[in-house]
């Protein structure tokens, strides 16, 4: 590599330009000229440097003897204020600095940032919904992703309102990610309109093979996998829970919001299979706005007996102090499908650990990302469950709290 410098009044800058190990002395490269160097954009150049190869071992050029190492500046003309001689290690750094700059150019242009879209089924100002998000963050910050760097997240936050859903579902598509993550049904429906090439990782979904997102859980097919949610067993697991904690409990409405829980229903087998051995009366509520939910909580703690189950929703989970608030003014008995609940005012919960199918989801995220197709990664069922106790609330109601039950409990408020 030689440094090309302007003569004396030029404004091109200087730069690097390679020159062939098989040069032989005398072939013309002593003195260049626009001709031979048209990227000075200059009609003469007072370069004067002898070719330093294997076939010029005096390092002679037009008789004139170099150092090997060493540029005679001398014999250039230069601009006045380029100061010093150029010493041989500085010469030699910046030659290797200039083979490099292909290298580092090719490298940066190879580091593509890859992109994910993520619709959760919370508000934006959610603390649980943030912490499941972060546990996403987390779990692909583990496995080498460096957000900003190598990995780009966009974001959108919604609740029971599908149109919305819909709205940010195709903004996220927009943005050309390598990967989707759908939290919750309606996010998981919202996308599935939009796209049916961009692989899909969806987060809590309750039986996504009879909500016909997919064929089946060991080959989910398509461009859709991910982390399923409460099986239909679940709801015969809530009956008993509360009934052993309540047993003076005789009518119980169960609440869900068709729009966002389409799934609901495929809880009440097991809870009527279990009513007539639990000697209690369900009464099947289905709601869709605040109001509905005072409408039902209210009928039902008029007399005496009544309990609630608030069945796995998004639209629950956004109405949470709404509905822990109402069960404590008409002193209703509920049992509910996630701890977030219990630090609200909630009496008992019982469901799956979400922030953790959160973390669990990055390691599908990353293989989407490494060359994985969803086709190839079967559906995972939930691994962790938690129950949780609130004593206070209890107390409040009248209930003693079986000692059984506290020795099971992963979490009692006091």
């Amino acid at each position: 590599w030689l440094v090309l410098l302007p003569s004396r009044g030029q404004r091109a800058k200087p730069f690097l330009t390679p020159f062939s190990s098989k040069a032989k002395r005398g072939a013309g490269n002593d003195a260049l000229t626009t001709s031979s160097c048209p990227l000075l954009g200059v009609k003469r150049t007072s370069l004067r440097l002898g070719i330093l190869s294997a076939d010029d071992p005096k390092r002679i050029s037009g008789g004139v003897p170099l150092d090997p190492f060493r540029c005679e500046a001398y014999k250039m003309t230069l601009p006045e204020d380029w100061g010093k001689l150029m010493r041989r290690r500085e010469f030699i750094t910046l030659v290797g600095s200039a083979a490099a700059w292909p290298i580092v150019a090719r490298a940066q242009q190879g580091e593509s940032v890859r992109r994910i879209g993520v619709l959760m089924a919370r508000k934006t100002d959610d603390a649980e919904g943030q912490k499941q998000f972060a546990a996403l963050q987390q779990g692909l910050a583990e496995l080498g992703w460096s957000e900003g760097k190598t990995l780009y997240i966009e974001t959108r936050w919604t609740v029971a309102d599908p149109a919305e859903a819909l709205k940010f579902a195709q903004e996220l598509v927009g943005s050309k990610p390598d990967v989707l993550v759908a939290n919750g049904t309606p996010s998981l429906i919202a996308m599935r309109q939009v796209t049916s090439t961009i692989p899909i990782v969806f987060v809590s979904v309750a039986d996504p093979v009879g909500q016909g997102f997919i064929p089946s859980l060991a080959r989910p097919g398509g461009n859709v996998t991910g982390f399923s949610a409460e099986e239909a067993s679940m709801g015969g697991k809530w009956l008993e829970l509360l009934k052993e904690l309540a047993p003076s409990v005789k009518r119980i409405a169960i609440v869900y919001n068709p729009k966002t829980a389409p799934y609901g229903p495929m809880f009440f087998p097991a809870m009527q299979a279990a009513a007539p051995r639990m000697a209690v009366a369900l009464s099947i509520s289905p709601v869709h706005t605040a109001t509905d939910l005072e409408r039902v909580i209210s009928g039902t703690g008029r007399e005496p007996g009544g309990g609630l189950i608030v069945v796995p929703d998004s639209f629950m989970f956004g109405q949470r102090q709404h509905i822990t608030a109402l069960a404590a003014k008409y002193r209703l008995p509920a049992i509910y499908p996630l701890r977030i609940f219990i630090p609200d005012g909630g009496l008992i919960a019982y469901g799956i650990e979400r922030v953790d199918m959160f973390r669990r989801a990055a390691n599908y995220v990353d293989r989407i990302l490494r060359g994985a197709s969803p086709i190839e990664l079967p559906v995972q069922q939930p691994t962790k469950f938690e129950l949780s106790v609130n004593l206070k609330t209890a107390k409040a109601l009248g209930l003693n709290v079986p000692s059984s039950m506290l020795l099971s409990a992963d979490e009692v408020i006091e």
